[in-house]
């Protein structure tokens, strides 16, 4: 199957027919406020910082780079640790923009990946940067982070959550109709495969394709869409664990 998201996902988790309409509601038109990020401090105390490479169809760059800075955790009740990063791009070696980031459920040993390009093809000359961090092993959730970064101006566009276990899991898939590396508009769906319970084939799934979503450029500042159903199902396709990972 072809994913059309960036090289780094694929490092992280490798190694680890009947089609029907669902019930799921009509396509909605829910306008999604932009993604949030923390307030950014200069002053603000880091524990530790990692160096993130940036890639461009699988080449690192030797001059653009993101340092990763923890500056705060907190463990609640339960042990689940909440971090916060500050996110600072450089490009040419220049500093150029800073982000903060908030993530629950961190876990210790995570490591971060990034990569220009909204897809694969349209990487080169990208102002686009995706970044995944979590533990690097199946069965672990990923936090996955779309910036836009283009003449010093950052905006985190979308974020998301990912996970893989041995082919079965769930990500987002992103489309780019105009194949070009700076878009005005472009969309993404959130597509899971998972094991078919109730079917006595152990080898059954079942392929969803959930919350499409659109995105346009507009004053300089993207804004988003939701085009189905939040949180539901709008496709649906049963088929063996094989048919899935060898489909195009």
């Amino acid at each position: 199957m072809k994913i059309h998201t960036l090289f780094f996902s694929l490092l992280i988790f490798i190694g680890c027919q009947k089609t029907k309409p669902t019930d799921a509601a009509p396509p909605i038109a829910e306008i999604i406020e932009p993604q949030e990020t923390l307030e950014v401090s200069a002053d603000e105390k880091i524990i530790k910082t990692d160096t993130v490479a940036i890639y461009t169809d699988g080449t690192e760059s030797s001059t653009d780079f993101i340092l990763a800075h923890l500056v705060d955790q907190q463990a609640d009740q339960d042990s689940i640790v909440t971090v916060k990063y500050r996110l600072d791009f450089y490009q040419n070696k220049a500093k150029t923009a800073s982000s903060k980031i908030a993530i629950k459920g961190f876990q210790k040993g995570s490591e971060w990946t990034a990569s220009y390009g909204l897809t694969s093809e349209t990487s080169k000359n990208s102002p686009f940067v995706q970044i995944t961090v979590g533990f690097p092993a199946c069965g672990y959730s990923h936090d996955n982070y779309l910036y836009y970064l283009k003449n010093n101006g950052l905006q985190l566009v979308h974020q998301w959550s990912s996970m893989t276990d041995s082919g079965w899991g769930s990500w987002v898939e992103i489309a780019n109709p105009s194949n070009n590396s700076d878009p005005k508009s472009f969309y993404c769906k959130t597509v899971a495969f998972i094991p078919a319970d109730e079917d006595e084939n152990m080898d059954m799934g079942i392929l969803k394709h959930s919350d499409s979503i659109s995105f346009e450029l507009k004053d300089n500042k993207w804004k988003k869409m939701l085009l189905s159903a939040k949180d539901k199902p709008y496709f649906e396709k049963k088929m063996t664990f094989d048919q899935f990972n060898t489909s195009e």
